[in-house]
């Protein structure tokens, strides 16, 4: 059942409990599938000692939920896994903002990846180049034997290219990129398969040697775009007039245009959103990060992954344009229960449109912090969250917790040594 209505009024400021009730309510989830989010242990052992090796136990992480999401005029909740604090409150409140507008309009490319296959020890490196184009459907004929359930699903193989290098110790080397429609899965097992598949074929039309017979993480024929408009007027605080805080977002996103080690630390920031929904989906976080951060580089400098600018009528407009390979089957994405949760929860039609929702919440997480730095300084919207990590970590219970964070955040001393004494000093009191 689709989501109505991605705005649940006051989320954050109930209790764990209250929340999964009006998390159940808007996305209509079983009582099975609350049950999954109500006790810890959703990974049953014998699950986890089958997805990977020397299984001792698991290892737990908050989920949340952002809400206020409208992406291509449907209300979504976002299923969020993630240990830093602000991440979800920032890209909620970015949503919230984003729906005087319309929300966020995405698209995306099919999902195409590549293989590679490697072949050194080539006497004729440009006239192999031309064999095995020569053969291109011979070579994809092949490489589709691997996966006749990929074709009937409308998937499979699609062309074929041939790049040249030359190294100075191993000497001219080709590398054949099989170029792959893998549908609604991430793909690398169904390429690595087809790159395997090709190699004895290759090694006869050239007469080298192949090596690597892999997938690449740079997708980069697998993109995903989001654009969102912010009115200059919704960017009002007490402090802060809204068209100057657009002036202030663009300055802020100027440095990281040109200057890397700023880039590094705003694309960070883009993927503090997009990672928590790879992960709560379980597809593979470290892929869509080496995707992303190859493709910042691809002009030849690591730059922005966003571009912030100000529209005829003065309002902040976004986009983000990257390579995000994300599937709705196999690996972890159809064998953990709570990655399957976080899928019912988005209710997506395809890997497109949950690569398209990702997209969009790393745009709104990115706008977040653009804000933030840019107007009061990151901290002070990290303190309170901060300093409820420090409380609990001095040994802070029930109400103790609240009490102590109010007072470090009062005197802006968010510490650990501080929490401890603030607690002593409390429990003397009464």
């Amino acid at each position: 059942m689709a989501t109505t209505d991605s705005r649940i009024p006051n989320f954050r400021s109930v209790p764990p409990a209250e929340r999964l009730v009006k998390l159940g309510e808007r996305a209509a989830l079983s009582l099975e599938q609350m049950a999954l989010l109500q006790t810890p242990g959703a990974l049953p052992l014998a699950l986890a000692d089958g997805m990977i090796e020397n299984v001792v136990g698991t290892f737990e992480l908050p989920f949340g939920v952002a809400a206020n999401f409208v992406v291509n005029g449907r209300d979504v909740l976002v299923p969020m896994v993630v240990e830093e604090p602000s991440v979800v409150a920032a890209a909620s409140y970015m949503a919230k903002l984003a729906r005087a507008t319309g929300g966020f309009r995405t698209s995306s490319t099919p999902p195409m990846m590549r293989a590679q296959v490697q072949v050194l020890g080539v006497a004729d490196p440009d006239n192999a180049r031309l064999t095995l184009l020569r053969h291109r459907d011979d070579i994809i004929e092949l490489a589709n034997r691997k996966d006749q359930v990929l074709n009937r699903l409308g998937g499979g193989c699609r062309d074929i290219e041939i790049h040249r290098f030359n190294d100075p110790v191993r000497g001219g080397m080709l590398v054949l990129h099989l170029l792959v429609d893998v549908r609604d899965a991430m793909g690398a097992n169904t390429v690595n398969t087809m790159a395997e598949s090709v190699a004895p074929l290759v090694e006869q039309l050239t007469g080298g040697r192949v090596r690597l017979r892999i997938l690449s993480n740079l997708a980069d024929l697998r993109l995903a775009r989001a654009q969102v408009t912010i009115r200059a007027g919704d960017l009002t605080s007490a402090d802060y007039d809204g068209a100057e805080v657009v002036e202030r977002i663009i300055e802020a996103y100027t440095l990281a245009v040109i200057d890397p080690y700023r880039a590094a630390t705003h694309n960070k920031g883009i993927m503090n959103g997009i990672d928590p929904v790879v992960v709560a989906t379980g597809n593979d976080w470290r892929a869509v990060e080496a995707g992303a951060h190859v493709y910042a580089c691809r002009h030849g400098q690591y730059t922005s992954l966003t571009t912030w600018e100000k529209n005829a009528d003065g309002d902040l407009v976004g986009t983000l344009e990257m390579p995000l390979a994300m599937g709705l089957v196999g690996g972890a994405t159809k064998t953990h229960p709570l990655a399957r949760l976080a899928l019912a929860i988005l209710n997506v039609g395809s890997a497109q449109e949950l690569a398209e929702v990702a997209v969009a919440v790393g745009l709104a997480q990115n706008l977040g912090a653009l804000r933030a730095l840019a107007t009061e300084g990151i901290q002070r919207g990290h303190m309170s969250l901060h300093a409820r990590n420090i409380a609990l970590l001095a040994g802070a219970q029930g109400d103790e917790v609240d009490w102590v964070v109010g007072v470090m955040v009062a005197e802006k001393d968010v510490r650990t040594d501080r929490a401890e004494a603030l607690l002593e000093q409390k429990r003397l009191q009464e």
